[in-house]
């Protein structure tokens, strides 16, 4: 049932041109250079150290591995993460 309401909605989402992350509530990661990530639409902070951040999402888990990292401006549904950053694994 999920399923075929996703496929309903990524159809609804590509007929009338509409982002995907709003129609899909998927998560929407913007980066600068390798020092400050912006995770929007994540679902909670799982695990947090310098060398390692865990965000839980709709699309499962998104990890985020680096040195000296910080969040920053955590919020209901977005997040920033800062540091250096040198892998991001869904």
């Amino acid at each position: 049932m999920r399923k075929k309401l996703r496929e309903v909605k990524t159809a609804v989402s590509e007929m009338f041109e509409l982002p995907k992350d709003i129609m899909l509530n998927l998560p929407r990661i913007s980066m600068i250079g390798n020092n400050q990530m912006l995770v929007e639409n994540h679902r909670g902070v799982i695990e947090y150290t310098p060398e390692k951040i865990r965000l839980n999402s709709t699309i499962g888990v998104i990890r985020v591995e680096g040195e000296d990292m910080d969040l920053k401006n955590i919020a209901a549904d977005d997040v920033m993460i800062t540091g250096q950053i040198k892998r991001v694994e869904f």
